[in-house]
């Protein structure tokens, strides 16, 4: 608006000397159409300009989703192996600008919390991922977040077995309301009784501060990194300088039994797939919807950050 009145203030005296020389004629009025043009056009002008001149910067890494990690079918070997290749990069030439950078590392074994100070033990740590390593069963993947080695990860483990101890509750509830009398609800039954069992191991575990994280998301320096590369413990070391922030990426580190393609592990115990038996259990899960028939969590496949207390990622790219 400024702008405007100041135009009105450079241009209306001398348009109005001219328009009283030309008196009403003919003139008069082709002066006064474009004159009423230039002005319509003069407006446009400078409310484009305006806004263009105000719009705001936002936030340039909106919609932007880092993946570090293993994708199915992908060779873990390779992946190990491209992994020490580009921190030996960055030992050699650090890059600019960021001494510290985010790192996914990977164990070779499942650890419990009170193993994990002596193989992170140098670095900030962020968060660490777990899941109860039951023989053929896909058990969920969960992410706790963890500051402090080993008591955030203790706590976070006593969360989960809360949660674990009601969804097996919840499932034997709804096994108990079906009486088994057609072909169906016996099926549905038997599922029921299985993801209880599998919760219900899952609460167990949890509750001992189980050997469960197999990977962890630190930062450090690329040479306290290729530190903890050489700890027997670790597998990998993946440096993820792209990650700016946490809440943008998302993880997979691979598990620890496979060491071939990535993939989901075997489930045997059961046809019924383990998840969130009613909609008012948390879905926590990696593709665990809160329903009355769970659907089956995939643990290195979907992405799915949901709370602070799981995540199914996705790889890189």
């Amino acid at each position: 608006m400024r702008l405007l009145r100041q135009l009105d203030q450079w241009l209306l005296p001398p348009l109005g000397r001219v328009l009283h020389r030309l008196g009403r004629g003919a003139a008069r009025l082709r002066v006064l159409y474009v004159l009423a043009f230039l002005s319509v056009g003069a407006v446009l002008l400078t409310a484009v300009w305006t806004a263009a001149g105000h719009r705001p910067a936002g936030d340039p890494t909106v919609g932007d989703t880092v993946r570090v990690g293993v994708v199915q079918g992908q060779s873990i070997p390779a992946y190990v192996a491209a992994s020490r290749t580009e921190l030996a990069s960055m030992v050699a030439a650090p890059p600019t600008g960021a001494e510290e950078t985010y790192a996914l590392v990977t164990l070779r074994a499942y650890l419990a919390p009170n193993r994990l100070t002596p193989v992170l033990g140098g670095v900030a740590v962020s968060q660490v991922y777990a899941r109860v390593p039951l023989p053929d069963t896909q058990t969920e993947i969960v992410r706790i977040p963890a500051y402090r080695v080993p008591a955030d990860v203790e706590a976070g483990m006593d969360a989960v077995a809360t949660r674990k101890e009601q969804e097996a509750a919840d499932y034997r509830r709804l096994a108990a309301k079906l009486p088994g009398q057609t072909e169906a609800e016996g099926e549905l039954r038997t599922r029921y009784a299985g993801n209880a069992e599998v919760a219900a191991k899952e609460a167990t575990a949890y509750r001992e501060h189980c050997s469960c994280v197999y990977g962890a998301v630190v930062r450090a320096t690329p040479a306290a990194l290729d530190q903890i590369a050489t700890r027997p413990e670790v597998r990998a070391v993946d440096p993820a300088p792209e990650v700016r922030r946490l809440d943008r990426a998302v993880f997979l580190p691979p598990l620890p039994e496979q060491d071939g393609l990535a993939k989901p592990p075997a489930d045997g115990v059961s046809s019924a797939p383990v998840g969130s038996p009613t909609p008012e259990a948390p879905s926590d899960g990696p593709g665990n919807a809160p329903a009355p028939l769970p659907s089956t969590p995939e643990p290195d496949l979907t992405p799915d950050v949901q709370s602070t207390q799981s995540v199914s990622p996705a790889p890189r790219g």
